[in-house]
């Protein structure tokens, strides 16, 4: 072999040495960013009417004002907030939650000082919420940590009436934000029409308003090739009520259910009816986010009802436990809610 055939063999091999080094290199950091993750816990709480004690001239809150029959003051509306505030930051573990979804929250205002004057000042929540026609004036909000969630947008989705005699519902909050490793996480906080006046006569309601989920749901998909959903709630409904199989089931992939089904789940919901207990509060994901290799994911196993002793009481008349209501009927009890919060953690790969 002549000498400049050697050369030429030799550049050559130093060639593919140095490609199969700057190769591995590349391979590596790729491989070292995906290590790299963050915690993410969302929570759904409602409130049981977080009115505060001033009359809005355009809604009926008259039950909440100091001289009305709850006798609704500044004291309670206080001490409303802080223990909110309370829940929130032990659902978290001393971590809030990256969101919040909240129902039955009044206004405005009512968010500035729940994020501002109460123990959640420190924790920095941004929120947004929607301004729905309801009568009573009350509406969904949705917290976050701006460090972990950017807000692109966010609007309302009114939800139509069977006929023009019936009560307007709340909007359905639709909020579009980035998370920490750029990508796009499309959040809908619902609080779909009450069962007041029976659960079939009102059914109705509550499936227009699924409706109106879905389609905005559907139009995600149309737009995109893996969207990113999350869905929490008061629906007014459980699992097997046509309203939520509405948005679990279908041809084409929806959401799956966080919770629905998860084995010796205590207590067996999140409100509890004539002795009853049952899931009357939501989480539900698009199918993308529960595999383990997405770059934003969960699982059935890690989604839950929060409900340590401070937030049940004694069920007087069924027997048991039952969440610690702020009021039984008119009688003020001192407690939190009649509904117990559900939370899901998720994991996010950057």
């Amino acid at each position: 072999m002549s000498t400049n055939m050697r050369r030429h063999q030799k550049n050559r091999q130093w060639k593919v040495l140095c490609f199969c080094v700057s190769a591995f290199f590349i391979l590596s950091q790729a491989h070292g960013q995906g290590k790299d993750t963050a915690d993410f816990r969302v929570m759904s709480y409602n409130v049981e009417n977080l009115f505060d004690c001033r009359h809005d001239s355009l809604k009926d809150d008259y039950e909440f004002l100091p001289d009305a029959i709850r006798r609704w003051n500044y004291y309670k509306y206080r001490k409303k907030l802080d223990d909110v505030a309370r829940v929130i930051v032990a659902v978290g573990e001393w971590n809030p939650p990256a969101l919040v979804a909240l129902c039955e929250v009044e206004n405005d205002s009512v968010l500035r000082d729940l994020t501002r004057y109460s123990a959640l000042r420190e924790v920095g929540y941004r929120y947004v919420m929607t301004s729905s026609p309801d009568e009573r004036g009350i509406d969904v909000a949705l917290l976050y940590r701006r460090h972990l969630f950017k807000l692109l947008s966010c609007h309302s989705l009114e939800v139509p009436r069977t006929d023009k005699q019936n009560r307007p519902t709340r909007d359905i909050l639709h909020v579009c934000g980035q998370l920490l490793n750029q990508d796009t996480l499309d959040v809908f906080v619902c609080h779909f029409p009450s069962r007041s006046g029976g659960a079939k006569e009102t059914e109705a309601h509550r499936l227009l308003a699924a409706r109106r989920v879905r389609e905005a749901i559907d139009s995600i998909y149309a737009r995109r090739r893996r969207p990113q959903i999350l869905m929490m709630g008061d629906l007014n409904d459980y699992p097997h009520n046509r309203s939520v199989r509405l948005l679990l089931d279908g041809d084409k992939p929806v959401l799956k259910h966080l919770l629905d089904g998860k084995p010796g789940m205590k207590p067996a919901g999140s409100y509890k009816y004539q002795g009853e207990w049952g899931l009357l509060d939501h989480i539900m994901v698009s199918e993308e986010m529960t595999r383990p290799d997405a770059p934003f994911h969960t699982a059935e196993g890690r989604a839950g009802i929060f409900a340590p002793p401070f937030l049940l009481a004694p069920d007087k008349k069924y027997g048991g436990l039952q969440p610690f209501r702020t009021y039984y009927g008119m009688k003020y009890q001192e407690g939190y809610s009649d509904h117990l919060p559900v939370w899901a953690d998720f994991r996010v790969l950057y």
